[in-house]
């Protein structure tokens, strides 16, 4: 899960992120990230030039910068908390996650005045009338500066920090531990997570044309795979094997014109013999296709018996589904 923690100042985020910290949780606040490109351009480290230097990168890289930088930290199975978010396109991509979570903390005005006193800070307001003026500067409608004022609004939970630290800690473990099973990234269902498959097949392709794959399944197992490319033995595609493929990319031939032949196999073709060749039935089969099928493959598809076809993309020529509608085939297209 990724906690994204928001609030005015001395509302308590640093204690909230300390907290998770002791939790195991990874803490990335979007300060830090500023804080190296300050120390890249060589510039004292003070509250303006962090603000000044967070604007220039949102207006040089986009508003949503920090949150993009952020997100390349995060490894798979570990927890986060992200902190000194402070503009909205930020949350809005962050929330485009399923295993996101923005909480605002809030504290009464006179008690974060009193801590703001406590720390001691060269730069930190000193009155109430101080504190107001610098949290609307932070607050503007401008798209690549702060609007904390915007992000606050977005939190989808409000913790009040207006007790102790062992209070608040207490209030973070029962959030962290409603909230374990729900924050998370969604599995893909079977359909997507066979054409995931099918298109890592289509890489191997061996062809000059556009790339496809196949994935022939069973109940759940993969049976066989296939790309398109050059027969088992023969020089491939791409080195210059099938010499209509030459042809056309030296602009020799027109594509669908076939007075030259084509040497190179479909991915269905190749995933049906890939399954013959090992003595593997493809009866009641689903094929996973990048592409709906040509005529040939269509008919292949019809004769080994496999009952359904799912499809990514449409192929030029409808003739391949035509025929696959006739036959009653089973055609699912899926994006």
């Amino acid at each position: 899960m990724i906690l994204g923690v928001t609030g005015l100042f001395c509302t308590g985020k640093d204690t909230v992120a300390e907290i998770l910290k002791e939790m195991n949780f990874y803490h990335v606040s979007f300060s830090d990230i500023i804080r190296e490109e300050v120390k890249k351009r060589k510039e004292k480290i003070t509250r303006d030039t962090l603000i000044k230097v967070g604007n220039e990168l949102r207006e040089g890289f986009g508003a949503d910068i920090l949150a993009r930088i952020a997100l390349e930290k995060v490894q798979d199975g570990e927890n986060y908390v992200f902190t000194s978010i402070r503009n909205s396109s930020e949350v809005q991509l962050l929330q485009q996650r399923k295993d996101f979570l923005l909480i605002e903390v809030v504290s009464p005005d006179n008690i974060r005045l009193e801590r703001i006193i406590q720390r001691n800070r060269e730069e930190d307001p000193k009155t109430m009338k101080e504190l107001k003026e610098k949290e609307r500067q932070e607050s503007s409608n401008e798209a690549n500066n702060q609007q904390l004022h915007l992000v606050t609004k977005m939190a989808e939970i409000v913790m009040g920090n207006d007790s102790t630290k062992e209070v608040l800690k207490t209030k973070i473990e029962r959030l962290v531990k409603d909230y374990l099973y729900k924050l998370h990234l969604p599995r893909p269902d079977w359909d997507a997570y066979f054409m995931n498959i099918a298109e890592q097949v289509k890489l191997r392709s061996t062809c000059l044309s556009a790339k496809k794959g196949a994935l022939l399944v069973r109940d759940k197992m993969i049976l066989s795979t296939g790309y398109n490319g050059s027969p088992r033995g023969i020089k491939h595609c791409i080195d210059g094997g099938c010499r209509r493929c030459t042809l056309r990319h030296l602009g020799k031939m027109k594509s669908g014109v076939y007075q030259e032949p084509c040497i190179c196999c479909h991915s269905e073709e190749n995933a049906i013999a890939l399954a013959a060749y090992n003595g593997v039935s493809t009866k009641d089969a689903v094929i996973y296709v990048t592409y709906t099928p040509c005529v040939v493959c269509a008919k292949m598809i019809i004769n080994a018996g496999i009952k359904k076809v799912v499809t990514k993309m449409d192929y030029p020529d409808d003739a391949g589904k035509g025929l696959l509608k006739q036959a009653k085939m089973d055609i699912t297209k899926i994006t």
